[in-house]
């Protein structure tokens, strides 16, 4: 992402649904003169917890939580991070879901945690297997980490095996950490899925403005849990990040209080570039895929005898469209390609990716 994402003329890499310029965020918000409202503010730290008013608001996306549950942090990634180095230590198992975001098996790895991968399957729609996540668990399980809706195949673990995965890990005695970043992206309403935080005790949840809210910039995000866990994540957050900003806290406060208008706004994006994603996976013989039900990417499998590298890299040089490789995932012959953009570079992109699978030695 680093070396191209600023560099490429289409980018169908960014997982952040369409996301808002500040002017476009302000004037959603009805809130163009918010600058010169806080002008006189003093540039402090912020709150380390989290403002009282932003913690009331995070707590409402769930059923069962308030404001001491909540800790606000600098991103998703800050939030996982600080689970991570609050609860493991050397020695402990930590299950994992794979492929997924990086984070969630690698840190854990680097504070010495023997883990283990749960590996999800095409075959299985790309969703969790209890009687393999049964077999990986033992004596030691502090953690089993997933993610819903999951990153990069937009599959949903949905109310019935969520509670099943709860259970699990309650009767090992280990803790369900459950990132949530793309919760609220649903391509079929009837697809909404509670949270896991909302299932059970033993779940300790993260969550973001950078996917759903398209506020990517704020890199604000938190923790839902229980108040222990809570506030032994705050103290280890004196030892890196402190607090969040002041100006972005306000922010996030106005965010949520037009969370439903921003919702209807990227639900809209979501749902009608899937409807365009479909129909081309549909007309492309060198492409097929499961179709993500939820979240803002999808996993392509295509079928060219050309390693995903370099698939992603001559896409770039000779269409100016950007993909993330399968073996970023570890996952090779696969693509994570992004719907959440703007709906005609969707569509001049798939455009584009055609023309490149026809041009290729063995395309159609």
């Amino acid at each position: 992402m680093n070396t191209y994402e600023h560099h490429v003329q289409l980018n169908l890499a960014e997982t952040c649904v369409d996301p808002f310029t500040l002017h476009e965020f302000l004037t959603l918000a009805r809130e163009e003169d918010f600058f010169e409202k806080i002008a006189g503010k003093k540039l402090t730290y912020g709150f380390i917890e989290g403002s009282q008013d932003l913690r009331k608001r995070i707590a409402e996306l769930y059923d069962d939580a308030n404001p001491d549950n909540v800790l606000v942090t600098r991103g998703a990634i800050d939030a996982n991070f600080l689970v991570f180095y609050s609860l493991v230590e050397a020695g402990d198992t930590v299950i994992s879901v794979f492929p997924s975001y990086q984070q969630l098996y690698s840190i854990p790895k680097s504070f010495g945690a023997n883990v283990k991968l749960l590996k999800l399957r095409k075959e299985n729609q790309w969703l969790p297997d209890l009687k393999e996540l049964g077999r990986l668990i033992d004596e030691k399980t502090k953690l089993i980490v997933i993610n819903n809706p999951h990153n990069p195949t937009g599959s949903l673990i949905k109310t019935r095996l969520l509670k099943k995965i709860c259970t699990i890990a309650e009767d090992s005695e280990a803790f369900l950490l459950c990132d949530e970043s793309y919760r609220g992206l649903y391509v079929r309403p009837e697809d909404s899925t509670p949270s896991a935080a909302d299932l059970s005790k033993k779940a300790i949840v993260t969550g973001s403005l950078s996917k759903s809210f398209s506020l990517a910039g704020l890199r604000l995000g938190w923790i839902n849990a229980n108040q222990e866990i809570r506030d032994d994540c705050m103290l280890h957050r004196d030892y890196t990040t402190i607090s969040c900003n002041m100006i972005t806290d306000a922010l996030a406060s106005l965010a949520f209080k037009h969370s439903s208008r921003i919702l209807k706004r990227n639900l809209n994006i979501i749902r009608t570039n899937h409807r365009i994603l479909s129909q081309w996976v549909d007309d492309e013989p060198l492409i097929e895929w499961i179709p993500p039900i939820a979240g803002s990417t999808a996993f392509l499998h295509y079928n060219l005898p050309i390693p995903s590298m370099d698939f992603c890299v001559h896409l770039i040089r000779e269409q100016g469209v950007f993909l993330v490789p399968g073996t970023c995932f570890e996952m090779e012959k696969y693509l994570r390609i992004s719907y959440g953009c703007k709906t005609k570079i969707v569509e001049e992109g798939l455009s584009r990716i055609s023309t490149f699978l026809r041009q290729s030695p063995t395309g159609h």
